[in-house]
């Protein structure tokens, strides 16, 4: 899976794959596309053994990075048209991918790229769902395979690595998924309202919000005698807006 690589930002006569530095607003578009790349996807389960049991019981925690290899073959032994003079030194232009990796003094965090290649999908949920993949640099592996007489670099293989970025910010947002549900049946008695049930079973009131979010309650003040409501444990999320309340 090999793509040759150039630093133009002239137009080419098909779609190109485009790393796009987000922090410094310049974009590198390869040369030529590559044959193929890999996405990989994985989840992170815990087992808990129970005596007996044939096999642990699995419980989900959490989704696993995506992420996409390929492999960029960068040349610079023949002249590319805006690029290089033929015979340039290839680590000039190996560097500049390998410097994504670097901290920016500003973040205190290598930057964050998009990478585009037309209007499909680098890896982003499935191929052409999404219109690009929000990633960083985890990992480049250089391998120089070719030299002038004079020892010269002239062209190299990068075997590259990124890891999908997810936004803090967003990601429990987006992900619209539901608390999981541990909730306890209340019966609400004569001149209950929602805060003192609140204090009664959190031992606080002003969660309050939890129980009113938990059963679609859009008026606290209209609690009539012998409601059904659904006690959640905390931390709680709502599902609408991805807020953590504990």
């Amino acid at each position: 899976m090999t793509a040759f690589i150039a630093l133009s930002m002239s137009a080419q006569t098909f779609a190109k794959l485009t790393i796009h530095n987000q922090d410094t607003n310049h974009s590198i578009k390869v040369l030529f596309n590559p044959d193929e790349y890999t996405v990989n996807k994985s989840n992170t389960f815990a087992q808990a053994a129970v005596p007996g049991n044939r096999a642990p019981i699995l419980q989900y925690v959490h989704g696993d990075l995506q992420t996409l290899e390929m492999e960029l073959l960068v040349d610079t032994h023949e002249k590319h048209e805006n690029q290089n003079r033929a015979g340039d030194d290839v680590r000039k232009i190996t560097t500049q991918i390998t410097d994504l990796m670097n901290k920016n003094p500003k973040t205190h965090a290598p930057p964050v790229l998009l990478l585009t290649w037309g209007d499909s999908a680098m890896g982003s949920k499935s191929w052409g769902n999404q219109e690009s993949f929000t990633c960083v640099l985890a990992k480049v592996s250089q391998r120089f395979v070719m030299f002038l007489p004079n020892g010269t670099p002239v062209r190299a293989k990068l075997q590259v690595t990124f890891h999908e970025y997810a936004d803090p910010t967003l990601a429990a947002k987006d992900e619209k998924t539901e608390t999981a549900d541990f909730s306890a049946l209340y019966v609400v008695h004569q001149g209950e309202t929602l805060s003192s049930i609140a204090n009664k079973v959190y031992e606080n009131p002003t969660f309050w919000r939890v129980i009113a979010l938990r059963n679609q309650i859009e008026n606290p003040k209209v609690l009539p005698v012998g409601t059904r409501l659904l006690i959640p444990q905390l931390p709680f999320r709502d599902p609408d807006s991805g807020e953590v309340i504990q």
